[in-house]
């Protein structure tokens, strides 16, 4: 099978495919090695946000205290969906990953489908960070330089920061994001070990790994806020042209991602309810909301680490904010180059071999959506957190369920694609992983559909409840809409769905 940029040197080069084609409409091949794939997929987790933001909500609306175990859980059943996902990668090259997977298994149709879900899902992903980023940043400048800053104005400074990163070269992305990364990391180390050293009235309590902490109403919900914290690590195959061994860094980055993240992220929440107590955390998460770990740390290491940890957190979610651009406008690439966008999001451009134009896209749909909140908010008695209540979480939960979706999907692809291809046998145990990793999406997307009115903050009656899911209901009807009329009108076109750089071989066939 043709893959990877080899492909794209040969048919530029000998193959009668011109220039344009073999250069511009293929990425940049070489340009990242494991520590880089490494750590732009991670920066997507933004690990003091999910600290300071997702673990303190999880406990205090769904009064779940074992948090840390269902990181565990959830990450068994998301190293079950990376080994079948790993193995497809070896044998798929294309920086449209989850649509690409999903065409090869279930068809061009069903693979159109899935590249608009991906596309709605990521961008509502990263614009809702926009909103707690420009909250946290106007609340920072009113704390130190005490200047009243409304949130929209740091948020669409990011937008213009981040799309202008976007025509960068993917290694000065990689090394901005890195950097930002690990100093989260072991910020967040530090209080894990404050914690445990200075613990709560019930001291090294291990109760919150107990399995009888699972229990009730809100677990499922729970499930659904918990995976999010994962997001990122499914975007290393959308890097897989841009790496020298596709077949082997990308696996070996994902495996590292869900690993490390599951650990790391299993042992920061033990180290909140250690500093609280097993018995005390829900309360105090409660009565602290987003603050809980800035309460804790002041405690045990003073105000100016604090005070560091609060630039950090928002660091981080620039971080975060990178790391989702790239992904988006290397998914609008994928798709114009395959005909499922305009042909003109199909080209990199020519100084850095970034999907320019697909940059572009996430910039001006990030600039529209932060203006028209902005806008809605301009009132006299309007809720100073609404950006964070609104933007963060309505963007943030419609990308976690299109996501989850997205990834069921692919793991009865992986089944479908090696049995097509008569490899059952051999994939035995990859194709049962796959087989029980869908199963167990399935049902989580099932609670985040049921319990969308809670994950949204909308009471039961509202019709955010259904309008919200709705819209990755939307990008999915209109996705296999659009690929139903490719397959009557345009046969060759819809063939190319999913086929990356393997598509300039028919472009070859078709001129010759």
């Amino acid at each position: 099978m043709t893959t990877g940029s080899s492909s794209t040197s040969r048919s530029a080069s000998g193959g009668g495919i011109s220039t344009f084609k073999g250069e511009e409409r293929a990425l940049r091949a070489d340009r990242l090695g494991t520590g880089g794939l490494l750590l732009s997929v991670l920066a997507a987790t933004a690990p003091l946000m999910v600290v300071a933001g997702v673990m303190p909500t999880t406990f205090a609306v769904m009064g779940i205290v074992g948090q840390p175990l269902l990181f565990v859980v959830l990450g068994v059943v998301l190293i079950l969906f990376s080994v079948g996902y790993a193995e497809m990668s070896r044998h798929v090259h294309n920086a449209g990953a989850f649509y690409a997977y999903i065409s090869r298994g279930l068809g061009g149709t069903a693979g159109a489908g899935a590249a608009l879900v991906a596309l709605v899902a990521y961008n509502a992903l990263q614009v809702g960070i926009y909103g707690i980023f420009g909250f946290e940043v106007s609340g920072l400048l009113a704390t130190y330089a005490d200047l009243e800053v409304a949130w929209w104005i740091p948020a669409l400074l990011a937008v213009l920061a981040v799309g202008t990163l976007g025509w960068l070269k993917i290694d000065v992305n990689a090394r901005v994001l890195g950097v930002l990364l690990l100093i989260e990391v072991v910020l967040v180390v530090v209080f894990d070990i404050a914690a445990v050293a200075d613990p709560g009235a019930q001291g090294l309590s291990l109760h919150a790994f107990s399995p009888d902490t699972l229990t009730g109403a809100g677990v499922g919900t729970a499930l659904c806020f918990c995976i999010a914290a994962f997001l990122g690590f499914e975007q290393a195959p959308v890097y897989a042209e841009e790496t020298s061994r596709p077949h082997v860094l990308v696996p070996r980055v994902m495996f590292l991602a869900v690993g490390g993240v599951a650990v790391f992220f299993a042992l920061s929440s033990w180290a909140l309810t250690v500093a609280t107590g097993p018995a005390q955390i829900v309360g105090t998460a409660r009565e602290q909301s987003a603050g809980l770990l800035f309460f804790l740390t002041e405690s045990r290491l003073g105000g100016t680490f604090t005070d560091i940890l609060h630039v950090l957190f928002v660091t981080g979610m620039f971080a975060a904010l990178l790391s989702f651009h790239n992904v988006v406008a290397r998914y609008a690439f994928a798709m114009g180059r395959e005909g499922l966008l305009p042909a003109a999001f199909g080209r990199t451009s020519g100084t850095s071999g970034a999907p320019g134009t697909g940059s572009l896209l996430q910039t001006a749909v990030s600039a529209v959506v932060v203006i028209g909140f902005a806008i809605a908010d301009d009132k006299p008695t309007g809720d100073p957190t609404e950006p964070v209540l609104h933007l963060f979480t309505w963007g943030g939960n419609i990308g976690a369920l299109g996501v989850i979706v997205l990834m069921a999907a692919a793991s009865f692809s992986v089944v479908a694609f090696f049995v097509r291809r008569g490899a059952a046998a051999a994939q035995g145990v990859r194709l049962a992983t796959s087989a029980v990793a869908g199963v167990a999406l399935l049902v989580i997307a099932g609670y985040t559909v049921r319990d969308f009115d809670v994950l949204v903050g909308a009471g039961p009656d509202s019709s955010l409840s259904w309008v919200l899911p709705g819209i990755i209901g939307l990008a999915a009807v209109g996705g296999v809409v659009q690929g139903l009329l490719l397959r009557s009108r345009a046969p060759e076109q819809h063939a190319r769905i999913g086929q990356g750089n393997e598509a300039f071989q028919l472009d070859k066939a078709a001129s010759s």
